[in-house]
């Protein structure tokens, strides 16, 4: 089934960019869920009955476009919210009522992707990558933040993707208009992976909740489909090559995977989903019209076969599917 949350008229004017939802939201009843669009950040704070400019407490004189919000891995305890703008990270600490900004070093970049530790309440570790200007680290909450680029030959940073297992490994992977990058030393210094240039751009990541043990990666191009590596990104073998076409915009795993092996993809404007592994593939939802015009998706629950997921439409419209 899916079900349109409503937006006010005034603000479905773009596509929404990215969407992130808070461990107990609840469609139309509680929990917050917020929207990164052109036209800056929106906020619900009622399973997504009603929508707010997020940026309110700014009091900005023009739009503040924004690329991508995250919540932290704690949420339910600090409450904290990174949304990536032109120049920097915005944060807040109270659930997105309330907002102050970091500026990365000058030339001011585009943050197109946010990264949070999971140890994040011990580390306070979070990476961010931009358009053209590499990546950019804060070990202090986003409260400062600086350029770490050794090695990283693609300054054009797409996606970025970190381990579960990152307060021992300190792995985190890079997509970039020419391939993928890792760093093993908590993106302070970064290698390039043995993925070929003809593959890329690479537009999205996603690991597995055991990476440790089964070195487990996916990685979504922009015209060549889905491919995995199961040895940590040393080798690669595409997926579902028959079935997805188009851009492989956003991949979603499964919490639980490998255990349980499924995971979705935003294929081109249309989601698809594999419960085994990525051998056999159908759209999500397996009954009724999917929407059209996805340009991002976020699972709040996870990807079990009863679960519903928040998905954003280039117009600017919020569905719950």
């Amino acid at each position: 089934m899916t079900t349109d949350i409503p937006i006010d008229e005034t603000q479905m004017q773009d596509a929404v960019y990215s969407l992130a939802a808070s461990p107990d939201f609840q469609f139309g009843e509680g929990g917050l869920c917020f929207a990164a669009r052109p036209s800056g950040l929106y906020r619900s704070d009622d399973g997504g009955l009603t929508w707010q400019d997020a940026y309110v407490s700014l009091e900005l004189q023009e739009a503040l476009t924004t690329a991508v919000v995250v919540i932290s891995p704690d949420f339910e305890t600090d409450r904290t919210v990174f949304a990536g703008v032109p120049g920097g990270v915005v944060r807040s600490t109270d659930g997105g009522a309330t907002w102050w900004g970091a500026l990365l070093p000058s030339p001011p970049p585009f943050v197109l992707t946010i990264v949070v530790s999971p140890n994040f309440e011990r580390d306070g570790v979070l990476l961010a990558g931009t358009m053209e200007d590499g990546v950019f680290r804060s070990a202090d909450r986003g409260a400062t933040w600086a350029a770490w680029n050794f090695g990283l030959l693609d300054l054009n940073v797409l996606c970025l993707a970190i381990s579960p297992g990152f307060a021992s490994d300190e792995t985190i992977f890079a997509g970039t208009d020419s391939g993928i990058f890792r760093s093993t030393n908590g993106g302070r210094a970064w290698r390039e992976v043995d993925f070929s240039p003809d593959l890329a751009p690479v537009l999205s990541l996603a690991i597995s909740s055991q990476f440790g043990s089964d070195g487990v990666l996916f990685a979504g191009t922009e015209s060549n489909g889905l491919y995995r590596s199961s040895d940590g990104g040393q080798t690669w073998l595409p997926v579902g090559q028959e079935t997805l076409a188009g851009p492989i915009n956003s991949i979603l795993l499964s919490p639980e995977y490998p255990a349980r092996a499924e995971l979705l993809v935003l294929a081109g404007d249309t989601l698809l989903v594999s419960r085994d592994g990525g051998r056999s593939w159908i759209g999500w939802p397996a009954e009724g019209h999917p929407p059209e015009n996805i340009t991002a998706v976020t699972a709040p629950h996870g990807l079990d076969a009863g679960g519903l997921l928040l998905a954003g439409l280039a117009d600017g419209r919020v569905l719950k599917i």
